[in-house]
């Protein structure tokens, strides 16, 4: 496969066509912008956590989204079922092991939700996917201070372990299903200086997955798309700062076009 920008801007022309539903059980610190953020894109986001209702949404979604970020054994359950219930259905599943690692509680949840679950894309920083595969890394900050060459590795090392398209962001984002890998240049670093914005990629990524089958396409288009809007809200903002930042790149979710993606783009296949 050859991803092209006309791809890219095709995908998310479809997002914003289509107004996916994108049932999200995610976490209680980023609820509120990650429903922003998919809204600004065009998606349509849903946040629904009881186990009695989570089967019912999920079969109706366009994907769905999990995230660890606020564990609990209740929203564990209740992300099973939905689980279960998007399998059966054939809706897409994104899951984002937040803080995988960090507590034996998280790896141990992040394990069994991908091994009872069949999950089409697992997004985390290195040391979260590292943690998946049972490996370490040394980390620099938020993300892992590794070469892009050792976190391609992992990706592929990870994707083909856990047989999911695996995303690693970082300064460069990789995009792998094991045989295919493509890497994102997009972004900037005030990203990680706003909370949620990881999270919500995960959620984008989801909308991206609704409208479009071909999962290696719809994880590179929503990099790549979200990481131009991260460039042109900073662009905008300048030294204003990450609050100045935040809402700036809402708006610019909604704002991007063809023109912009066809500028600003920078993803290549990793050969």
């Amino acid at each position: 496969m050859s991803l092209v920008l006309t791809q890219i801007i095709e995908t998310v022309y479809q997002v914003r066509k289509q107004n996916p539903l994108v049932h999200n059980i995610t976490n209680v610190v980023v609820t509120n912008f990650t429903a922003n953020g998919l809204y600004a894109l065009g998606a349509s986001p849903v946040m629904a956590y009881a186990k009695e209702e989570v089967a019912d949404m999920a079969k109706i979604a366009g994907a769905l989204v999990l995230n660890i970020g606020t564990l609990n054994s209740e929203e564990v359950e209740a992300m099973l079922i939905a689980g279960k219930s998007a399998n059966d259905h054939g809706v897409p599943i994104v899951f984002d092991p937040v803080g995988a690692g960090a507590t034996p509680y998280r790896s141990e949840t992040s394990q069994s939700l991908v091994e009872q679950l069949n999950v089409t894309v697992i997004r985390g920083n290195a040391a979260e996917i590292a943690s998946m595969i049972g490996e370490q890394i040394t980390m620099k900050g938020v993300d892992a201070g590794d070469s892009s060459f050792n976190t391609v590795e992992l990706a592929k090392k990870a994707a083909s372990q856990l047989q999911s398209v695996v995303v690693v962001t970082g300064e460069e984002d990789i995009i792998t299903d094991g045989k295919t890998t493509y890497v994102g240049q997009n972004g900037h670093s005030i990203l990680t200086k706003v909370t949620g914005t990881g999270c919500l990629l995960t959620s984008v990524i989801g909308a991206f997955l609704a409208v479009e089958k071909d999962v290696l396409v719809a994880c590179a288009s929503a990099i790549s798309f979200y990481g131009v809007a991260a460039e042109l809200a900073q662009e905008k903002t300048g030294e204003e700062g990450p609050g100045s930042f935040q809402i700036e790149f809402l708006n610019q979710l909604s704002k991007v076009d063809g023109k912009q993606l066809e500028k600003f783009v920078s993803i290549q296949k990793h050969e």
